[in-house]
């Protein structure tokens, strides 16, 4: 048996790789570089189609960067002030000084950035991992968060879908250097087929262009020294939030949620578990849901429009500010 067909290693490392993008910087789109103390973050923005919009800040998921709300942004540039950011340690933010990828050391991140730049209360999203970093950012600083939008967040399960478990097997000591070894030599496009069999309901909705962008992200991402370690870190910061108890379980930040909430989970989705809607939904004390049957992942991908538009009937309920 080859290194790569052992079990758990092909699942695994797609599971690990980026989440699939398209292009570094889109028509319209801006990066700066924002320095803080002890952090760099890059962040994304739109210029609004006029002044005075309220701020809105996308926090996307493990492996991903700000790319991934590149589709969603244009939908919404009319109705907020759109920012999105790398966190530490990926996209085009170099890793933290102290070296924390902790979900709470993520959500420090964002909340140093609302603050520095005078930003808050924003309308903040969040996928996967960023989803369970808006939430605590949303528990832990209500003043900050207009409202909350999480697609596919990341909360505990007692049950994980089996093929999620490859995520949580990246966060055990030295398997992020196995996995590295193992699949070193793994072609740029089999990985990026890999990630979006993983995310993706229906992986035929990347286009050509699509798919050669993501591949280009990938070969640059996997060059970058601390890519492995960061996502290792990052993938045990997710674990060990799932384990926490008391007033700093995830669960118990998401009852503690004030701004209004809207869920998006996809039927197809490989990571969160669909039945965690109806939890979620129950958690959060003014929730929303939307459920697209066919949406895998990163809804917000592959159904920008649907999540647009439930965003704006949110924005629309609360005054549309």
């Amino acid at each position: 048996m080859s290194s790569t067909e052992l079990p758990g290693v092909r699942a695994a490392a797609a599971a690990v790789a980026p989440t699939v993008s398209t292009v570094r910087v889109a028509e319209g789109e801006r990066l700066r570089s924002v320095e803080l103390p002890g952090l760099t973050l890059t962040v994304r923005s739109r210029p609004s189609r006029r002044p005075g919009l309220p701020p809105a800040l996308f926090v996307h998921g493990l492996g991903g960067s700000s790319q991934n709300w590149t589709a969603l942004m244009p939908l919404l540039e009319d109705a907020v002030d759109c920012e999105a950011l790398d966190l530490p340690g990926f996209g085009d933010s170099p890793p933290p000084d102290d070296g924390n990828y902790s979900v709470t050391g993520h959500a420090r991140a964002v909340i140093r950035l609302l603050d520095a730049q005078g930003r808050g209360p924003a309308h903040l999203f969040g996928n996967s991992l960023g989803g369970a970093v808006a939430t605590r950012v949303a528990a832990v600083r209500p003043d900050l968060v207009r409202t909350l939008t999480l697609v596919s967040p990341a909360l505990p399960e007692i049950r994980v879908q089996r093929s999620a478990a490859p995520t949580a097997l990246l966060a055990l000591p030295g398997v992020a250097s196995l996995f590295a070894r193992l699949t070193r030599d793994w072609s740029a496009e089999d990985r990026t087929r890999g990630v979006m069999a993983l995310c993706y309901g229906d992986p035929a909705r990347v286009s050509d262009t699509g798919f050669r962008d993501a591949v280009a992200e990938m070969e640059r991402r996997l060059e970058l020294p601390y890519f492995w370690d960061a996502m290792a870190r990052s993938a045990r910061g997710i674990v060990d939030a799932y384990t926490l108890g008391g007033q700093h379980g995830l669960w118990r930040q998401a009852e503690r949620v004030l701004a209004p909430t809207q869920l998006v989970y996809g039927g197809r989705d490989q990571l969160v578990s669909f039945r965690m809607a109806r939890r979620a939904s129950a958690a959060f004390r003014d929730a929303r849901l939307l459920t697209l049957p066919d949406a895998g992942h990163v809804a917000m991908m592959e159904y920008p429009e649907a999540v647009a538009q439930a965003f704006r009937e949110l924005l629309d309920e609360c005054g549309g500010s």
